[in-house]
C-alpha cells in the first residue's frame, strides 16, 4: 500500500504527482495489462528480441 504523506506548505497537485510517480514506480499496471491475456514464452522472446532490433536501428539513424 501506497502513502503520500502531503508536507507542510506543500500543494495539493504537487502530493499527487509524487503519488503517481511512486504508483508508476511499483509497475501495477504494467502487471495487470500482461495478466489480461497470456504469451508464449517464445512469443516474449521475439517481441524482445524485435523491439532491441528497432532501438539498435533507431540509436543508428539518431547518430548520422
Amino acid at each position: 500500500m501506497l502513502k503520500t504523506v502531503v508536507k507542510e506548505g506543500e500543494s495539493i497537485e504537487r502530493a499527487l504527482k509524487r503519488f503517481k510517480r511512486k504508483y508508476k514506480k511499483t509497475k501495477v499496471l504494467k502487471e495487470l495489462r500482461e495478466r489480461q491475456q497470456f504469451t508464449k514464452p517464445s512469443e516474449e522472446r521475439r517481441m524482445i528480441k524485435q523491439k532491441a532490433a528497432y532501438k539498435a536501428e533507431y540509436l543508428r539513424n539518431l547518430e548520422e
